[in-house]
């Protein structure tokens, strides 16, 4: 695929994922209102994978419940403007904040943006707190790295990290690019 080719298709992609935003996070909200899903779970004594969390009654409740000190968003600005809160806001909740914007969808976190997550979740662990590890539906971006927290910590495979966080959270859901993601951070940081 040509420069100008490849270009105009990742517009594409970031289009199709703004236009979906609002329709797949009502679907999500449903989903969890309606079936056995929760929207969030805690995976370890570190980590929670979940779905955005609401500003107000969502984030005091994962705070105060889960112990959460640091919470890692895997959203564009754009999916966190209207509903959640943003740094500032966390901060003055005392909770640290990373973000790590990666494109709903059809898209995985780069090698650098996992590093930089997994470190994140890895300075709080000592605490004893907790990290709230979210995309939009805790599913897809988030479990990416939750993926690759697990095998750095653990020394895993990809395949028995994902198998981990579905005992947990059985609806998350990775497709070619996050595998792909998974094996490289494997490849590349787990010893």
């Amino acid at each position: 695929m040509g420069d100008i080719q490849l270009g105009l298709a990742r517009i594409a992609v970031r289009m199709f994922a703004r236009v979906t935003f609002l329709p797949t996070l009502a679907y999500n909200v449903a989903m969890e209102k309606f079936t056995r899903r929760n929207w969030w779970d805690r995976i370890d004594s570190t980590v929670v994978l979940g779905a955005l969390p609401f500003r107000g009654q969502t984030t005091k409740r994962i705070i105060s419940e889960e112990r959460v000190r640091g919470v890692v968003s895997m959203n564009e600005s754009y999916e966190l403007a209207w509903l959640s809160n943003q740094e500032a806001e966390w901060h003055k909740l005392g909770v640290k904040f990373l973000c790590l914007p990666t494109t709903d969808i059809f898209e995985a976190p780069c090698q650098e943006k996992l590093v930089r997550g997994v470190e994140f979740i890895n300075e709080i662990a000592p605490s004893g707190d907790s990290v709230y590890v979210h995309c939009k539906a805790g599913r897809t971006r988030s479990a990416t790295l939750v993926g690759c927290y697990l095998m750095a910590k653990h020394n895993w495979t990809p395949e028995q990290a994902v198998e981990c966080m579905k005992l947990k959270r059985p609806h998350v859901l990775l497709h070619h690019q996050q595998w792909q993601a998974l094996r490289e951070f494997h490849a590349a940081q787990v010893k």
